[in-house]
């Protein structure tokens, strides 16, 4: 008499020949949202095909790197998502949103936007960089995507909409270590002469001297001025803000917040005579005016030079008779530098500010943020310690001050040099 047929006890994966001539394969993986088994069902002709698929469906169970049944998710599709549910801010700052946005919207969605999630391979990323490449991209660009699509990715595998992130596989290009450029001191004499001439020329001061970010040097406030009773009445002779007394104050500043680039959408009802946003009498912002540091580290407080605690003075005063002209038209936002009707300062109307005063100083056409890195080179020339240059910078790791050396190593060369040349000019080898 034949055995009996039995089932196999629920849970267990079953191989077995089909009426229909075919070889099927059953695994469950899990369970489903709704709280019933997930069952996987394979089928073949060849059976060892069906072994070798319920083998991989129990292994991947086994390593929990089993996807939930229905999901079928887009690059495209999860990409928005992320950017837009899971790293919105407040989870990250603001800036840092902004170049996640950037690299989805304008290089991975065109780019890698219409694979499926599950069947993406770190080839379709390696072609994308080299497209982007090839279209001129420079390799810090290609790589912050590569960072941005690496991110996401693992937050698709650790929300197991994802096996594996084939990003960390995929080769992006080499980033070379940014050179270190810092403005020569013949230079920043030039350019603080030059700055003299114009609106906010405090605000290049601090750049050159304190070598604060951009974001950093526009978010001040006046609240952020440690004056250090030097805006109380002197004993000697009775005058705030007194010139000859200033010595016996330590003014300072306080670093807490940056300033973020407006972005702004239509705020009238009809259809508007100006295409973007930003030019519309009914703008309506999209995002705050501030963000806090780029690190915990960038929160800080500075000391002010006896001459640059001067100059914030004299631009407070300047500051207080531009509003009184304006009058009416004074908007308060408690800024150190603003614009004439007291609106913080634009960081892209900032930027080309700076290029005007590259070409009014006849100095040779430098980024802004060199700026920073010639206040760094000036602290770590005095020798002040590293752990203190990093407090007055910002820096978040000492790596930063490393890559100082090389021209500070350079630099004293020139000066021994220098000296040595001077003492011994002339001198025969019998001394």
């Amino acid at each position: 008499m034949a055995a009996k047929k039995t089932r196999n006890p629920n849970g267990r994966s079953s191989i077995y020949l089909g009426k229909d001539g075919h070889w099927h394969g059953r695994v469950t993986v899990g369970v489903k949202d709704n709280g019933t088994p997930d069952r996987r069902h394979t089928m073949s002709k060849n059976k060892q095909k069906v072994i070798n698929k319920v083998k991989e469906w129990e292994k991947a169970r086994d390593e929990r790197r089993v996807l939930k049944a229905g999901e079928t998710w887009t690059v495209a599709g999860w990409l928005n998502h992320w950017i837009e549910n899971v790293v919105a801010p407040p989870t990250i700052t603001e800036n840092a949103w902004i170049a996640y946005d950037v690299a989805v919207r304008v290089h991975l969605v065109p780019g890698l936007g219409a694979h499926k999630l599950d069947r993406l391979e770190p080839e379709h990323l390696e072609k994308l960089y080299r497209k982007m490449t090839k279209a001129g991209a420079k390799p810090g660009r290609v790589h912050q995507v590569h960072r941005t699509l690496r991110a996401a990715l693992n937050e698709a595998v650790r929300r197991e909409k994802l096996i594996k992130n084939p990003a960390l596989l995929a080769r992006a290009p080499k980033v070379e270590e940014e050179e270190v450029e810092p403005y020569s001191v013949a230079e920043v004499k030039q350019l603080l002469v030059a700055a003299r001439l114009k609106r906010n020329s405090a605000r290049w001061a601090i750049a050159l001297a304190l070598g604060l970010r951009q974001g950093e040097a526009l978010g001040l406030q006046w609240t952020d001025v440690t004056w250090d009773d030097w805006d109380h009445k002197c004993k000697a002779h009775q005058h705030p803000f007194c010139e000859r007394c200033i010595n016996h104050h330590s003014p300072g500043l306080l670093i807490r917040r940056s300033r973020l680039r407006p972005k702004w959408q239509h705020g009238c009802t009809k259809p508007c005579s100006h295409k973007f946003g930003g030019h519309c009498p009914n703008r309506i912002p999209l995002r705050t005016e501030t963000a806090g540091t780029k690190s915990r580290a960038g929160k800080r407080g500075i000391g002010l030079p006896n001459e640059l605690a001067l100059m914030l003075r004299r631009h407070q005063v300047e500051q207080a008779v531009e509003q009184e002209t304006a009058a009416q038209l004074w908007r308060e936002s408690g800024y150190v530098f603003t614009t004439p009707t007291g609106e913080p300062l634009n960081p892209r109307t900032d930027y080309t500010e700076w290029k005007r005063l590259l070409v009014r100083a006849n100095v040779p056409e430098r980024r802004l943020h060199d700026a920073r890195h010639t206040a760094a080179t000036v602290l770590l020339l005095l020798q002040i310690p590293d752990r203190t240059v990093m407090g007055v910078m910002g820096w978040s790791n000492t790596a930063m001050a490393a890559r100082y050396q090389h021209i500070i190593a350079a630099i004293r060369r020139d000066v021994a040099s220098s000296v040595g040349g001077l003492l011994w000019q002339g001198r025969g080898d019998r001394d």
